[in-house]
C-alpha cells in the first residue's frame, strides 16, 4: 500500500512559478515510478511528468517541457514538480500518482491540489 499526499497548489499569475510536493509512504516505495497528472473539468486526466526513485531521469509531456521540472528527495520520500513560466492553460487539479514495476497504469493516487493561473 502506498499513500500519497500533495501540497503546494494555489494561485499564480501568468509567467509565475509554483512548486508542488508529494509526500509518499509505503513499504516497497523505492521500486515504484511516480507521476504527475492534471485534470480540468470536462477533459481527460493528462500525464504531465514522471520520475523513478531509482534514477534521476524525469520525462515530460511536450506542453510542459522546458517549464516544469520533476525531482525527488529520497531521504524525505517526496517528489516535487517545479512549475515555471506558468500559463493560464496550466490551470488544473494536479495529482501525484504511483505505479508498480511492470504495470501500465498508475495504481495509487493522491487527493489532488488545485493550481490556478491568472492571465
Amino acid at each position: 500500500q502506498v499513500q500519497l499526499v500533495e501540497s503546494g497548489g494555489g494561485l499564480a499569475q501568468a509567467g509565475g512559478s509554483l512548486t508542488l510536493s508529494c509526500a509518499a509512504s509505503g513499504r516497497t516505495l523505492w521500486t515504484y515510478t511516480m507521476g504527475w497528472f492534471r485534470e480540468v473539468p470536462g477533459k481527460q486526466r493528462e500525464f504531465v511528468a514522471g520520475i523513478r526513485w531509482s534514477t534521476d531521469s524525469p520525462y515530460y509531456t511536450d506542453s510542459v517541457k522546458g517549464r516544469f521540472t520533476a525531482s525527488r528527495d529520497n531521504a524525505k520520500s517526496t517528489v516535487y514538480l517545479q512549475m515555471n513560466s506558468l500559463k493560464p492553460e496550466d490551470t488544473a487539479v494536479y495529482y501525484c500518482a504511483a505505479k508498480r514495476p511492470g504495470d501500465h497504469d498508475y495504481l495509487y493516487w493522491g487527493q489532488g491540489t488545485q493550481v490556478t493561473v491568472s492571465s
